[in-house]
């Protein structure tokens, strides 16, 4: 049969950090003489106690025990109701065992601290500080927050004026500091400030918290100008007591020396000039010499310069003349348009050229090229230039017959058209 349990009260209401109890009445129904185990279970049960835990019945006879439950004075124990079941259990009859329900209802309480960190702080223009609001109480806690300095010096800025710090948790709020006036030079000042937090819960709770304002201008500057003017001045003197003088004594000695070089490489010079001189005077006297042996005569001349088709180049009428293309935009770039003297050049002679100049004025792109007949002789981009000259230390020679011809792709004309133009300068021999 087991037991028979009664609970003497299933609501109970508890202060924190105080003790409240109640009774469970257990009846042996069993026709054994029986013994039974009392305990908490749930929500309770770690602040709660039995007395007696273990009691012996005979069969018909009851016993009271007490159950104490004292919930602690923390955040960990949210108020309001926490249910709890005492359990009774029988070592003669397990099945017969009883679990009576009720429930705390454990009162609120409020425990808001506030704190300042650092409380004491030093600066030239602002300061930093962090609020620190911690509830230790089981409950929500709204809280409004105001600052206040006492000789109206300071604008005080605080993140939030109002927030809800739930139980157990603190909040961090970041205070910035700004003392009105500022000061170059002069003592520090301290200025007090305060942060109040009122909650309807409680009495308000106040931080103090001070600010060293200090002056503009650090302590160390004067004594470091003050050296530098020092040492700026030891400078000076040793300048114009030690370095000048050996500096001006060291130049003038190096400006004699230098003179001296410079003297003996003139008249080195001098030597070897006036040995040049005598050598082209003795060399002189020995053409004279041999000219008057050989019965005087006509002083020897160049020897022909002969080119194509046994042709004397080096002599003949100069020529200069100008080929200018109007070359139409070509979609490939190996599509050329080409040009040639106009008017053209006498068929029968050879034409030398040992001077160009190329112009492109307008700054067309593409490529330019100068051709003798069907061969290559130069390439150039038109975008690398504007004028280009050219002067030939070996002419090139076009054997009657030979064209000169100026090809032009044009690939980005600055008009409709690629205009660039070629100046040739040279000689017609033959």
């Amino acid at each position: 049969m087991g037991a028979t349990t009664t609970l003497a009260g299933r609501e109970l209401a508890a202060t924190p950090g105080e003790t409240v109890s109640t009774t469970v009445r257990v009846h042996n129904s069993g026709p054994l003489v029986d013994q039974f185990t009392v305990d908490v279970v749930g929500d309770a049960r770690e602040w709660a106690t039995v007395s007696p835990q273990v009691v012996n019945l005979m069969p018909g006879q009851a016993a009271e025990v007490e159950v104490a439950f004292a919930p602690p004075r923390s955040s960990d124990v949210p108020a309001g109701p926490v249910p709890f079941g005492v359990r009774v259990a029988s070592r003669e009859d397990v099945a017969g065992s009883r679990v009576e329900e009720g429930a705390v209802v454990v009162a609120p309480f409020t425990d808001l601290q506030v704190e300042l960190v650092p409380k004491t702080s030093k600066c030239r223009r602002r300061a930093r500080h962090e609020l620190v609001i911690d509830n230790a109480g089981n409950q929500p806690v709204a809280v409004e927050l105001h600052t206040s300095d006492p000789d109206d010096e300071l604008k005080i800025h605080l993140d939030h004026s109002s927030l809800i710090v739930q139980p157990g948790t603190s909040a961090f709020l970041k205070l910035r500091v700004r003392p009105h006036d500022r000061f170059l030079r002069g003592q520090d000042r301290r200025l007090p400030f305060q942060v109040t937090a009122i909650s309807p819960e409680t009495p308000p709770v106040h931080a103090n918290g001070t600010v060293v304002q200090q002056q503009l201008l650090p302590k160390w500057l004067l004594p470091a100008l003050l050296a530098l003017l020092v040492l700026a001045i030891a400078l000076v003197a040793l300048w114009f007591t030690v370095l000048k003088p050996t500096l001006q004594s060291a130049a003038r000695e190096a400006a004699v020396e230098a003179a001296k070089e410079e003297q003996a490489a003139v008249s080195s010079k001098a030597d070897e000039a006036a040995a040049k001189a005598a050598a082209a005077e003795q060399k002189a006297d020995a053409a004279q010499k041999a000219v008057a042996e050989n019965g005087g005569g006509a002083a020897p001349t160049k020897p022909p310069v002969v080119g194509p088709g046994g042709v004397d180049i080096s002599s003949g009428s100069t020529v200069d003349f100008r080929i200018t293309a109007d070359a139409p935009l070509q979609a490939d770039p190996a599509t050329f348009a080409t040009f040639t003297a106009d008017p053209d050049l006498p068929a029968d002679k050879t034409l030398v050229i040992t001077d160009i100049l190329l112009q492109n004025p307008r700054g067309d792109a593409g490529l330019l090229q100068l051709r003798r007949g069907d061969k290559v002789l130069l390439e150039v981009g038109l975008a690398n230039f504007r004028d280009l000259d050219y002067h030939l230390v070996e002419p090139w020679t076009f054997a009657p017959g030979q064209d000169l011809v100026l090809a032009v792709s044009c690939q980005d004309p600055a008009g409709e058209t690629c205009k660039p133009a070629a100046s040739f300068s040279g000689r017609l021999a033959g």
